[in-house]
């Protein structure tokens, strides 16, 4: 009897563990995807689901190579999962090029029209849907608070990642910005992190006032050129202010991954991607790090200051 009742709570432990609802995350090694990873988890925890209780993570990376990402999400489609949580635009873009049927929920994905993961932002129209970062809107907003910090700005670099789907759309807003403002706009295309050194070598030769870091790059390896270059350099990314950059304005990142959870949610308990709009961020913040500002012989206005959320002195 003892060996039978064993043998039927195994089986029934099985059977709910196979029940358990999995949930694909694939991330583009950039920095800042340890800060997703923890937060997106601790949202779920929230919301009430527990890893290996009532849900299981299935978590793949690209380890820094980007062209390993659509072999890891053919890996999650292959492994059947129930939903796949992409974070940032080149994995989300990687993921729908996978499959057409699991539902997709993007966290801090840049423009998801231009890149054609949604029909809209209304109306998802596909298995795609979840949070824009915005980044495009937000590299047009760099070209004003550059010209606020730097009022003769005439000439801005704009390092963007040449493998990432959202690089045409990130130059192509920044130079639209370029256009309006009378700044004329110099795209630098980078494909690999051993190509920042060049990068930043030609911007010593054509001496750009400022340059745009666009968050998918190597952002900790850009802050330290652009410091020892003393150029000026804005980011979307918290972190690139910690690591030297002058100054970062972004959508909040909590927010965001708090949003993916809620999306989440709302599959699992059977809603439909095509039928859930697309968040855009309703809360933004500015950094800037004075110790680098002087560092490279900047004074920051007060009433600029004033403005600023958080400063790294």
């Amino acid at each position: 009897m003892i060996g039978g009742a064993a043998t039927l709570y195994a089986l029934t432990a099985s059977a709910q563990q196979t029940n358990v609802p999995t949930i694909g995350v694939l991330v583009r090694a950039a920095p800042g995807w340890q800060q997703f990873w923890e937060l997106f988890r601790e949202a779920l925890r929230q919301i009430g689901y527990v890893d290996g209780k009532n849900v299981r993570f299935l978590f793949r990376s690209d380890q820094g190579e980007i062209s390993r990402l659509p072999e890891l999400a053919a890996e999650l489609v292959r492994l059947k999962v129930d939903v796949i949580v992409p974070w940032f635009t080149p994995a989300a873009v990687a993921a729908r090029q996978a499959t057409r049927e699991i539902p997709i929920v993007c966290a801090v994905c840049g423009d998801m029209i231009g890149t054609g993961l949604v029909e809209s932002l209304a109306r998802p129209g596909g298995n795609v849907t979840g949070n824009s970062s915005l980044n495009a809107e937000l590299s047009a907003k760099f070209i004003e608070l550059i010209r606020e910090i730097v009022p003769s700005v005439h000439r801005v670099a704009v390092l963007a990642n040449a493998p990432d789907p959202f690089s045409k759309v990130f130059v192509r807003e920044i130079q639209l910005a370029g256009q309006a403002s009378g700044t004329a706009i110099d795209p630098i295309l980078v494909h690999g992190s051993e190509e920042l050194d060049a990068a930043f070598q030609s911007m010593q030769r054509s001496r750009p006032d400022a340059v745009i870091v666009q968050p998918s790059l190597p952002t900790k390896r850009a802050a330290e050129l652009a410091l020892s270059h003393r150029i000026p350099a804005i980011c979307g990314w918290r972190d690139f202010v910690g690591d030297g950059g002058l100054m970062a304005y972004f959508a909040a990142e909590a927010d965001m991954y708090r949003e993916a959870a809620v999306f989440v949610d709302k599959i699992l308990k059977g809603a439909r991607p095509a039928d859930l709009p697309v968040e855009l961020p309703s809360r933004f913040e500015l950094l800037i790090n004075l110790k680098t500002a002087k560092a490279i012989g900047l004074t920051i206005p007060a009433a600029f200051l004033a403005r600023v959320d958080e400063v790294i002195e």
